[in-house]
C-alpha cells in the first residue's frame, strides 16, 4: 500500500512537471522548459521527461549561434538515448534521437553522416510503426529523403564502395512522408516549409509557391520558424 502511494505521488509530480515544462516548451522559452524538466531526479523521470527534454535541447540548438549548437545536440542525444533505455517502445523518444542524430551528423565526417543515415532511418521507421499518427516523425523523414535526393551520383558511389552505401530514397519518397505530415498536423509550418523545398529542388517551383504562400498563412510553434519564414519570403522574391 505504502509502495502504491509513493508511485501515485511521483506519477503526480511527474505529471505537474511535465505540464508545466511543456507550457514553456510552447512560448518557445527552451532553457525554461528544459529546467523545469530536469528539475525532476534521475528516479522520477520517465521516457515522457527524457524525451522532452531532448526536444528541448534540440530546438534550443537550433536557434543558438553555430559554434555552441554541437554541445546542445549532444545533449539531446543523451536523454533521448536515456528515454530509450526506459522505454523503447516510446514512439517520440525514437523520434528525437533521430533528429539528435541528424542535427550532430552536421558536424561529422562523412563516414560518420553514413553510418548516422542508418541509425536515423531505423529510428523514424520505428517511430512511425509504434505511432501512425506521428506527424513529427513523417516530417523529420521526409527531409531526410529530401537529404538523400541532395547526395550527387559520385558522392553516393563512393559511399557505396567505401562506406558500406547510403539508403535509398529521393524526392517522391520525401514528397510521400511530408503529405503525411501534413495531413496529420496541417497547423505545423515546418511540415509545409520542407515540403515546399522538395518542390523547388525537383523543379516545381507552382507547387512550392503555392505551399509556401500557405505555410506564411500559419502560426510559428517554433522558434525556428523564424527563420523558414525569413527563407520563404527570400523564395517568394525569387
Amino acid at each position: 500500500m505504502i509502495l502504491m502511494q509513493m508511485l501515485f505521488i511521483l506519477l503526480s509530480l511527474e505529471a505537474k512537471t511535465l505540464a508545466s515544462g511543456d507550457g514553456w516548451f510552447r512560448q518557445q522559452r527552451y532553457d525554461r522548459a528544459i529546467g523545469e524538466y530536469t528539475s525532476l531526479q534521475g528516479g522520477e523521470r520517465s521516457a515522457e521527461t527524457y524525451w522532452r527534454i531532448a526536444r528541448a535541447f534540440v530546438c534550443a540548438g537550433d536557434i543558438a549561434p553555430f559554434p555552441e549548437r554541437k554541445q546542445q545536440y549532444e545533449n539531446a542525444l543523451h536523454a533521448s538515448a536515456e528515454a530509450l533505455r526506459l522505454d523503447s517502445s516510446n514512439s517520440n523518444a525514437h523520434t528525437w534521437y533521430a533528429v539528435s542524430l541528424g542535427s550532430i551528423a552536421v558536424f561529422e565526417g562523412s563516414r560518420m553522416k553514413v553510418e548516422y543515415c542508418r541509425r536515423i532511418q531505423r529510428s523514424l521507421e520505428r517511430a512511425i510503426a509504434l505511432d501512425p499518427a506521428n506527424d513529427v516523425a513523417y516530417s523529420v523523414l521526409g527531409t531526410f529523403y529530401r537529404m538523400l535526393a541532395n547526395v550527387g551520383w559520385m558522392e553516393r558511389q563512393l559511399a557505396d564502395l567505401l562506406l558500406g552505401g547510403l539508403p535509398a530514397g529521393g524526392y517522391a519518397e520525401a514528397e510521400r512522408m511530408l503529405l503525411k505530415a501534413v495531413s496529420l498536423a496541417p497547423s505545423v509550418l515546418r511540415h509545409h516549409y520542407e515540403l515546399g523545398l522538395v518542390y523547388v529542388e525537383s523543379g516545381r517551383l507552382g507547387e512550392a509557391e503555392a505551399v509556401f504562400r500557405h505555410a506564411l498563412t500559419l502560426p510559428k510553434t517554433l522558434a525556428s520558424d523564424e527563420e523558414r519564414i525569413a527563407a520563404i519570403r527570400h523564395q517568394l522574391k525569387q
